[in-house]
């Protein structure tokens, strides 16, 4: 059985006429009547009564007919449907992304996008590292803001934002009022680490083995809202990204004086996956804020 048949049959329902239905259908009258008949020998049952020159539904066929329409609305919403979500300037968005980034880049992203492009709409997934990831691999998002690099093959990453990272104390603390610290002064200091489900943990331990420096962490929290909590509370010290989420009554934020201590920020997509011209203008997107960013440091500099 097929579409075409099923059109034809609608057609030719709707005015009683095989000649009439073949002049709509822009196709000849034997034409028409063989696929009439194939349809009636698929289903074991005839659909029309012929009346002269014109036919009727029979009983068989205004059952059938009823089906068929909702049949036919329904896969005409559906292509509606993905024809809506693919479009570039009206489709859908689906995007993962590290809970961290939720409070303030997320929706500062969103928001700047979606000034010139009102019509488009994001589809959002938050979570830790192997969350985001999970996501990515079984299709429920088409891209993630992640702050880990990619080693697969069917992979791609970029990274857009590169965000400082402060050694963070509490406002009481004898480090309080330095305009910047060395690591190895820190010597000694309770730490508060992450945990390894963190998206920002990977980081701050390459960065310490790129120092040649160690800190036995006497703390471990879940997230990063915990770590500042626990600072602002003066159980330790630590090294984070100043990011909205973190910004915290009674901590302060010394920058550090080693170099490199940057946390860096990209997108992450399946080259084996299809890309909705909607997430692929919004990639495009991402790449010239990243080129902008990238000029006005150099600007800078």
């Amino acid at each position: 059985m097929e579409l075409t048949q099923l059109e034809y049959f609608l057609t030719v329902a709707r005015l009683e006429h095989m000649t009439s239905a073949s002049k709509a259908l822009r196709i000849t009258q034997p034409a028409l009547s063989h696929a009439i008949s194939k349809l009636e020998s698929e289903l074991g049952v005839p659909l029309f009564e012929r009346k002269g020159r014109n036919v009727q539904l029979n009983r068989y066929g205004v059952m059938f007919s009823s089906r068929v329409e909702e049949a036919l609305r329904s896969i005409g919403n559906g292509v509606r449907e993905i024809e809506e979500s693919a479009n570039a300037e009206s489709g859908t968005v689906h995007l993962s992304y590290l809970n961290i980034l939720g409070v303030d880049l997320i929706p500062s992203l969103i928001r700047d996008y979606q000034a010139d492009h009102p019509k488009v709409r994001f589809d959002l997934y938050q979570g830790n590292h192997g969350d985001i990831d999970e996501a990515l691999d079984n299709g429920t998002s088409d891209m993630l803001i992640t702050s880990r690099e990619t080693t697969a093959e069917n992979k791609e990453w970029m990274v857009f934002r590169r965000l400082p990272i402060y050694i963070v104390v509490s406002s009481s603390h004898r480090f309080a009022s330095r305009s910047s610290l060395s690591l190895f002064e820190l010597s000694g200091e309770p730490f508060v680490g992450l945990k390894t489900n963190c998206g920002l943990r990977d980081t701050i331990t390459s960065l310490f083995q790129n120092t040649n420096f160690e800190l036995a962490p006497t703390y471990y929290a879940e997230d990063l809202i915990t770590v500042a909590g626990f600072i602002k509370a003066g159980l330790g010290v630590s090294v984070l990204p100043q990011t909205l989420g973190l910004m915290l009554d009674g901590l302060v934020w010394i920058p550090i004086q080693e170099p490199g201590w940057e946390w860096e920020v990209g997108l992450q997509w399946r080259r084996d996956h299809y890309l909705s011209p909607a997430s692929r203008r919004f990639m495009e997107y991402i790449r010239e804020t990243r080129e902008v960013a990238d000029l006005a440091l150099r600007v800078i500099q």
